[in-house]
């Protein structure tokens, strides 16, 4: 394992994110605000428990998967894409370097940041509200693996990707409308049974379900499942990007 070309990756990437320090902290508690402002207390106002949970603390787990889910898809795919735009990618592939050490280079850095973005929306949820997180390793835990297992989707967004628009296609049309619909600010229980039934081939449910579990000690679906789909997820993943350098599917002229 060369962990020098490991750590030159992941510090490059580090300090693209670094420059715009302010912008990335700044974004996600201006939007972090404005969502407690419409749900928490327009919404929160009419809906004023979920399953003995206040609604303001009840969104915030769903929240925190919404921005560190799109987080990680789009800070990897962007990337790796660029290099591919501006033709340095080549220089990559021709370094002493292996598919593995550029992997965990550019997906580290893509799921650096989206960690520290969730950290830094848990912060200023809880501004907003009291909030008692029940398993604390397992937030920290599930937060971990749902901002690797993304942005290994992400990095197989931006090698797929043919120009910048199609780096949005995926996370706009199919990504965000299974965020929302896999109980981001709703219980799946309050749904009628015919939908609640449709609901669980959403994947983004067992994510979701298992890291308001972290913090409420209570879930959708059993956690036993949420750890499960995310390993999955997360192997299904890898594998891809495997075979993606195994062929040199879009990466090699």
């Amino acid at each position: 394992m060369n962990f020098a070309a490991v750590f030159a990756i992941y510090r490059y990437e580090m300090m693209r994110f670094f420059r715009t320090l302010l912008q990335s902290f700044i974004s996600p508690v201006i939007s972090t605000s404005l969502y407690f402002v419409v749900f928490g207390t327009a919404i929160g106002s009419r809906i004023q428990e979920v399953d003995g949970i206040s609604y303001g603390a009840f969104i915030v787990p769903g929240l925190i998967m919404l921005s560190v889910i799109m987080q990680s898809i789009s800070n990897a795919s962007f990337a790796i894409y660029f290099p591919k735009f501006i033709g340095t990618i080549y220089e990559l592939l021709s370094a002493p370097v292996n598919f593995l050490e550029i992997v965990l280079g550019y997906v580290g850095a893509a799921a650096t940041k989206s960690l520290f973005i969730g950290l830094v929306i848990l912060g200023t949820a809880s501004i907003f509200v009291d909030l008692q997180i029940a398993h604390p390793f397992a937030m920290i835990a599930f937060l971990v693996l749902t901002c690797v297992s993304f942005a290994l989707m992400g990095f197989i967004i931006g090698i797929w990707a043919g120009n910048f628009e199609q780096l949005q296609l995926v996370p706009l049309l199919i990504v965000t409308p299974l965020v929302f619909l896999g109980g981001s600010f709703y219980s799946i229980s309050m749904l009628p049974p015919v939908w609640q039934t449709i609901t669980m081939f959403n994947p983004v449910v067992y994510l979701i379900s298992g890291f308001r579990w972290a913090f409420f000690d209570m879930a959708d679906v059993p956690i036993g499942m949420s750890l499960l789909a995310i390993a999955a997820f997360t192997g299904l993943c890898m594998a891809i990007v495997w075979w993606i350098f195994r062929t040199g599917w879009r990466i090699r002229a």
